[in-house]
């Protein structure tokens, strides 16, 4: 009897482990197959490999973009200096020895041209438009800022006899939130397109967004005044946005005055210069985001090259640079790495190469920067991967003697 009782059980136990090993290679059966689906189900045209996604950080719910008052989210008192206050914000980033900002090229969200129209055709949404994995890239930075290449407004004229005007209307601004953008240069030749009125609709659009605008104001003052981000830590980054762009004596683009609105122009970089050097004055890492260059050609001309110098011997830990619609050469002068443009972002229908560049301020006084190769196409923008990825790689390699680039894409000075 005992023995019978004894075999009933030993049968019975065998039967539960079967159950539980059968149950748990379901479970986990299921999950990889949903995991494996959630990864298939990204933009039509997202190129990017499963396996890069294992490698994107979630992101940490930080902060983003509260303006300082008396005392920071740590309870510590905040140092404004005085003038700074309207310009300077609080950010809690996901290290406490570092600071991460990222960088992109021209975007444009006008509905008369293609890619604008691709964002209007997904209800003003990053949907169908942007690759997962770039969209992670960007939310997981502490700030990201990308040139905005246009106006927002519904009102003003466009500027006569300029071949093209771009103006998107002040709603599409909730695409920057979907991107992860927290700070936009409106230091470039199309920000006055439609002229003073929809520069100053696009201020208040922006600020309704929650989205920090630098090189334009409604003065001199406010165009060229340094952004200040502070974090628990005590490190305080300064960006600075300036345009060399129209080099005219009369442009387009109007400067802003002591008096009227408009861009900070930096052609004459007198007064760049200055702020430079204010704000390493005030212990900050400074970073100038320039829009300069000569428009589709990877060959960086004598202005840039001598401003480079001069920004340089001025304080600025990180030169940024935009406008010539491709990739340029990456370079370190004088010490200060250089970028010199980042291409389109997402700007036209055009099939071409571009990046996304990632700084690292470290609170030891070093930068590092990281290239992460992208692809604009057909109205769509996404991380390349595989063999894309590699030779966008080796051609910024080939276009930049100066600087060595892991596989990953972090770049040091030779």
């Amino acid at each position: 009897m005992r023995q019978h009782f004894a075999k009933n059980t030993k049968t019975l136990r065998n039967a539960s482990f079967a159950f539980a090993a059968t149950f748990l290679i379901v479970v986990f059966s299921g999950i990889i197959v949903i995991g494996i689906v959630a990864l298939l189900s990204g933009t039509p045209n997202d190129s990017e490999s499963i396996l890069s996604v294992w490698d994107v950080i979630p992101e940490a719910g930080q902060v983003k973009n509260t303006a300082i008052s008396e005392k920071d989210n740590a309870g510590n008192v905040a140092e404004i200096p005085e003038g700074d206050e309207g310009y300077s914000y609080f950010i809690k980033t996901k290290d406490k020895d570092t600071v991460t900002i990222g960088f992109a090229g021209d975007i444009l969200f006008d509905e008369n041209y293609a890619v604008g129209e691709a964002f209007k055709k997904h209800g003003d949404s990053v949907r169908g438009v942007f690759g997962k994995r770039l969209l992670s890239e960007m939310k997981n930075v502490d700030v990201m800022l990308v040139n905005n290449e246009f106006p927002y407004s519904t009102g003003g004229e466009p500027t006569p006899d300029k071949t093209y005007t771009f103006r998107a209307r002040p709603e599409t601004t909730k695409v920057l939130k979907e991107m992860g953008v927290d700070m936009v240069s409106l230091a470039n030749n199309h920000a006055y397109d439609y002229g003073e009125q929809a520069l100053v609709d696009s201020f208040d659009a922006l600020k309704n967004a929650g989205v920090i605008y630098g090189g334009a104001g409604r003065n001199i003052e406010e165009a060229s005044h340094p952004i200040y981000y502070f974090t628990e830590n005590g490190m305080k980054i300064a960006i600075i946005c300036a345009t060399q762009i129209e080099r005219l004596s009369n442009p387009d683009t109007k400067e802003a005055t002591e008096t009227s609105p408009g861009v900070f122009r930096c052609l004459d970089d007198s007064l760049l210069l200055d702020r430079i050097r204010e704000a390493r004055a005030k212990n900050a890492y400074v970073v100038v985001f320039i829009h300069w260059g000569t428009e589709s050609t990877t060959e960086i001309d004598y202005l840039q090259r001598d401003q480079a110098v001069e920004i340089a011997d001025a304080g600025a830990n990180l030169i940024i640079g935009s406008h010539p619609h491709v990739l340029q050469p990456i370079d370190y002068v004088k010490g200060v790495p250089v970028v010199y443009s980042l291409g389109n972002y997402i700007f036209t229908s055009k099939t071409q190469d571009t990046c996304m560049v990632k700084a690292t301020f470290s609170n030891d006084g070093n930068v590092n920067l990281q290239f992460i190769p992208g692809i604009q196409q057909g109205c769509t923008v996404f991380a390349a991967s595989g063999e894309e990825k590699i030779r966008i790689m080796d051609s910024m390699r080939s276009m930049s003697p100066g600087i060595n680039m892991d596989e990953k894409g972090n770049i040091s000075s030779k």
